[in-house]
């Protein structure tokens, strides 16, 4: 199912800018460990369903947040303001004070860990709702690892986007421990996904991972236009270029009701 824009919301190249009445993101420096802190942009929907905390890809982060906006052309980011559209709060972990960027090791690392816990903590102080874990591409580990290593009751459900399927990475998705996760899972992939590490040929691996997942789909899309740059890039059929509401859609929708 498509979801459109409301006609106050208009697209911009860099990413999507959203000039409804609604309140502007906002970024807070949280505590994670000793001497560290962790920035999160966090932007409240009205009438909120549920809070998503999200991990994009890359290195990480959510780019320079200017007028309450977030800067990056990660899919994710780019996409914020439409699933606040959807009536969802949107936490995006950014990076801890002590990296530059998020690599492979560093999305399954224990200091990792710990910073999403801290973070998931703050962001249940700002909204008592639900939150689902979504992550894409290299952020696909991060929120991968937090679903089976962090046993927090706030936990809803899993979203993977471009998932890295290549086993060659520390911390692919299909070598983790998926039989540990016991929540509902949705795994989003683009058909033409070229980017080497995500492979949708290797993505039904996942699938049949996740043996505990009381709920698990996976849908393949195959829309957009445009697509610009690297392969792995956030503006190429991996990072849903020109179909981020449709994309937008397939989540809020398998979030509000899970399904197989």
């Amino acid at each position: 199912m498509t979801r459109w824009l409301p006609a106050t919301c208009l697209t911009a190249w860099l990413g999507w800018t959203c000039l409804q009445a609604q309140a502007l993101g906002v970024v807070h420096l949280v505590p994670t460990r000793t001497g560290i802190s962790t920035s999160v942009f966090w932007q409240a929907a009205k009438a909120p369903k549920a809070t998503l905390l999200l991990f994009p890809g890359g290195g990480g982060g959510f780019g320079k947040v200017k007028a309450g906006v977030a800067g990056s052309r990660n899919f994710l980011v780019r996409a914020a303001p439409l699933f606040v559209a959807q009536g969802y709060n949107v936490a995006i972990f950014g990076k801890p004070s002590d990296k530059s960027e998020l690599d492979y090791p560093d999305r399954i690392s224990g200091a990792h860990m710990a910073d999403i816990a801290q973070v998931l903590a703050h962001v249940r102080g700002l909204s008592p709702l639900p939150v689902w874990l979504v992550g894409t591409s290299r952020g696909s580990v991060s929120a991968t690892a937090a679903a089976i290593r962090l046993h927090d009751p706030a936990l809803a459900g899993l979203v993977l986007a471009s998932s890295v399927v290549n086993r060659r990475k520390v911390g692919a998705v299909p070598t983790q421990d998926l039989a540990a996760i016991t929540l509902p899972v949705l795994l989003l992939h683009h058909e033409k996904d070229a980017c080497t590490v995500c492979s949708p040929a290797d993505v039904p691996q996942i699938l049949k991972g996740l043996s505990h997942a009381p709920l698990k789909k996976l849908v393949l899309v195959n829309g957009g236009a445009n697509p610009l740059g690297n392969a792995c890039g956030a503006l190429h059929w991996h990072g849903y270029i020109g179909m981020e509401a449709e994309a937008v859609g397939v989540i809020a929708d398998w979030v509000a009701k899970p399904v197989t």
